[in-house]
């Protein structure tokens, strides 16, 4: 079965609009803009008839240059940035867990929706922080319109951890908060939550060093050091 994602990229390159495409999959239109933002547009007959050929033409130009500038970025961005060390990931993953990790009580934990983050953060505790799959412990917030069984399949698939170690599935039905966040997370948010099974180091003590990481990090940074 293909994915959403799947599903997308076979309507963009047969010429359907972010608009028809969020239609037919129920996916919001800033994700569709991250998915195919590097995908060739060339509208159908469908959107032509639907908007007017001179609009389109006009916008498949904007579009077609936009694609060409982001190549050259990338290739320029990846020319000034070089190989990444493990230095790098340390650093890079102090600033994610300074934004989104658990810093109250002296739990240890992250949660995000984007799952190039939740890649890098899991690779960070693994390579910076000593910690095993054994030592995760994920929980999912989604809401109604969102699959669970599917959406823990796809968790466990992306991060590597079994779907015996995930938590319960939190489903928040608030109706204040449905119609704005439905279609805009497929996934739901993971909230990783770490165990230490008994070894002491993966506990208070490691968030002790993770806090002193980000308070080192950040007095220097603010102080002009860099």
């Amino acid at each position: 079965m293909k994915s959403l994602k799947e599903k997308s990229i076979n309507y963009r390159k047969k010429g359907y609009s972010y608009n028809m495409i969020s239609q037919k999959i129920g996916v919001s239109k800033s994700t569709l803009s991250n998915w195919l933002c590097n995908i060739p547009f060339s509208p159908n007959r469908e959107l032509i008839e639907r908007i007017g050929l001179a609009k389109l033409k006009s916008a498949s130009f904007k579009h077609n240059q936009k694609i060409a500038e982001i190549i050259e970025m990338k290739s320029l961005a990846k020319k000034e940035l070089g190989k990444i060390t493990k230095r790098d990931l340390w650093m890079l993953g102090i600033g994610l867990y300074l934004g989104e990790g658990a810093k109250a009580f002296e739990n240890l934990g992250f949660s995000n929706s984007d799952p190039d983050v939740i890649k890098i953060i899991i690779n960070w505790f693994k390579k910076n922080c000593g910690l095993e799959n054994i030592n995760f412990n994920p929980y999912i917030h989604i809401y109604p319109d969102n699959n669970i069984n599917k959406t823990i399949s796809y968790w466990s698939k992306l991060t590597g951890i079994p779907k015996k170690q995930f938590g319960k599935v939190i489903v928040d039905i608030r109706t204040n908060k449905v119609k704005v966040k439905r279609k805009t997370l497929p996934h739901g948010t993971i909230d990783i939550r770490i165990r230490t099974h008994g070894n002491k180091d993966f506990g208070k003590k490691l968030h002790r060093r993770i806090m002193g990481w980000i308070k080192t990090a950040t007095e220097q940074i603010n102080a002009g050091v860099v």
